[in-house]
């Protein structure tokens, strides 16, 4: 009977959360007014599928920085340095935040609440702010790029922190050794494969990112393009966006390999 009790209360619960989750999505798409389709919406998809299909080849290199491989390099260069160097500065804020014990921490607490603070702002807000602080360009692109990516990497190092065996600490500190020894032989060899991993991860976004930065102006392919999208050119649009999946496509497939070798 007792048996019977705990498989109704089961059910309950079960339908209670599943109403709750309907009731959630209806009210969702009650706040979207959907307005149908524009008259000039196939023909606006018709001619950028035809530019897709009938690329600007000549806009793929010119020798003069003005062209599609320079700006694919700047939105390459743009994620690296915003990923190493957030990748960096991130470790002291992912030991700030971790937190080691069961009990409440004032310091982990802080320091997660600084990481969430940074992770608040986007990185097209973040580029905005830059571009006025520095001028528009790359420069502006990679401090936004690095800022948000302190954020959410010193999230993903702290919990890396948090998951460790804490033996081999303990070990040696009972053997005579300080926090600093424990630290230099058993929790950075032990951490070090996960903050590889975490880095190479957060530059495939990074570089999807960096794609569309310079539609605000802080550098990188997103400027030609947008500029095409307003210029209506849609060969030009194509070409573009064919070296962006082939860019993205290849960092996905480059640092998916590197991860696969470091967990062998």
């Amino acid at each position: 009977m007792m048996v019977q009790k705990r498989s109704l209360s089961s059910r309950l619960k079960s339908y209670v959360a599943g109403a709750i989750a309907l009731i959630i999505v209806i009210w969702a798409f009650s706040g979207i007014e959907f307005k149908g389709m524009k008259d000039s919406a196939g023909q606006i998809l018709g001619a950028i599928f035809a530019g897709l299909f009938n690329p600007d080849w000549s806009y793929v290199y010119s020798g003069h920085g003005e062209d599609l491989v320079s700006a694919l390099f700047e939105t390459l260069a743009i994620a690296f340095l915003g990923t190493i160097i957030s990748s960096f500065i991130a470790v002291p804020f992912a030991f700030w935040a971790a937190k080691t014990s069961k009990k409440f921490s004032v310091r982990s607490t802080t320091g997660k609440f600084l990481l969430t603070l940074i992770r608040v702002f986007p990185e097209l807000v973040l580029a905005i702010m830059f571009i006025k602080a520095v001028g528009p360009g790359a420069f502006a692109g990679v401090l936004a790029m690095g800022v948000h990516s302190i954020g959410m990497m010193g999230k993903l190092f702290s919990e890396a922190i948090e998951n460790i065996d804490r033996g081999p600490e303990e070990a040696i500190i009972s053997a005579g050794g300080n926090r600093l020894d424990a630290l230099s032989w058993a929790t950075l060899p032990a951490v070090l494969p996960e903050f590889i991993n975490f880095t190479l991860y957060r530059f495939e976004i990074a570089v999807r990112s960096a794609s569309i930065l310079g539609i605000v102006g802080a550098g990188g392919v997103g400027a030609p393009l947008i500029f095409a999208l307003s210029n209506r050119s849609w060969s030009r649009v194509g070409i573009i966006l064919i070296g962006i999946i082939l860019m993205v496509t290849v960092i996905d497939w480059l640092p998916g390999a590197i991860r696969k070798h470091l967990l062998k």
